[in-house]
């Protein structure tokens, strides 16, 4: 069995109940975002030297994101190509979030992160298992890769 597959399996345990479910569809990716935004808050400092090789692409989201979508790799590539949409997408709307919100990106990141934890905790209150991550902090990756799988699934698409 491929490491994905156990990762994904294991995770799956603990999201059974279809209520759990759904808010998991919800605020998993809220709360990825939630997080790309509170990264890419962070005033670039000593990045801002490298502007000439990255360009306006250089924020620390990025950065962190490239190492997550290495680790993505090294589990599963067609996951990982989904994941890097995704994570695009977060960067892009962090970037327009940053332009439009009236109030700053870290405090609208930092309440999104707080309220769908707040539902995450409830859903597995419903469901009865404590959060995966407690058992292994690398499940707080694999949530959106249990979510990436399910889409391709749907897609007919091979993970």
């Amino acid at each position: 069995m491929r490491k994905i597959d156990g990762l994904l399996e294991e995770y799956g345990i603990s999201h059974q109940n279809p209520t759990n479910k759904t808010i998991h569809w919800f605020c998993v990716p809220a709360i990825f975002f939630s997080i790309v935004g509170l990264i890419y808050s962070i005033p670039p400092g000593p990045l801002a030297s490298m502007d000439f090789l990255l360009s306006s692409f250089t924020n620390w989201a990025t950065i962190v994101l490239l190492l997550v979508l290495y680790y993505y790799i090294t589990l599963s590539v067609p996951l990982a190509l989904g994941m890097f949409l995704f994570a695009a997408v977060c960067l892009a709307t962090a970037n327009l979030l940053t332009l439009f919100l009236p109030i700053p990106l870290w405090l609208f990141s930092l309440i999104l992160f707080l309220v769908a934890w707040i539902f995450q905790f409830y859903g597995h209150k419903i469901e009865g298992k404590k959060p995966s991550f407690f058992k292994d902090v690398q499940f707080l990756l694999i949530g959106p890769a249990w979510l990436m799988h399910f889409i391709y699934k749907r897609l007919g698409i091979g993970y």
